[in-house]
């Protein structure tokens, strides 16, 4: 792939989101990003690599939780996206503070924005990826927290309003 044609995926500015996934025996969280599809029925999508734990855990279980990541959480998120493998245990080496789910088994991370436990109803191979659309089935949201953006390779908070 051309590296300058690269450079284009960074001019879109994203949310940023923990996702976390688990079961009784394994759990994983990377950063990723989300994207809005419907309302009616809240569906977000998500891009997760196949040769990940997370992606192996999604397709094991069925579910995830997108943790709409908080001012508080930049440290987190940088260290989540640049730390891969099977051999970390990223809970405890980075010391991710955990909630339960109401509705799944994935733990929600503590100190986000929001979490937004999914469903998944269908999934697209793309490349090295796999698409991952998600039915959002329970959420809870923390007012105290500002959200997060990420535009250029860099972090913003969501607090105030341009008109």
């Amino acid at each position: 792939m051309n590296e300058d044609l690269m450079k284009a995926t960074r001019l879109l500015p994203c949310s940023v989101v923990l996702l976390s996934v688990g079961t009784k025996e394994s759990q994983d969280a990377m950063t990723a990003t989300a994207m809005f599809v419907a309302e009616g029925v809240p569906l977000l999508a998500i891009s997760v690599g196949k040769g990940t734990t997370s992606h192996e855990l999604i397709e094991k279980t069925g579910e995830f939780v997108l943790n709409v990541a908080s001012v508080g959480q930049v440290g987190l998120a940088r260290m989540l996206g640049s730390t891969h493998g099977r051999d970390v245990d990223k809970f405890k080496r980075f010391e991710i503070n955990v909630e339960k789910a109401s509705k799944i088994g994935s733990p929600l991370i503590a100190g986000s924005f929001a979490n937004l436990e999914c469903k998944v109803i269908t999934s697209v191979p793309a490349s090295n990826y796999t698409v991952y659309i998600g039915e959002v089935v329970a959420y809870k949201v923390d007012d105290t927290q500002v959200p997060i953006a990420w535009h250029r390779d860099r972090y913003f908070s969501l607090d105030k309003e341009v008109r």
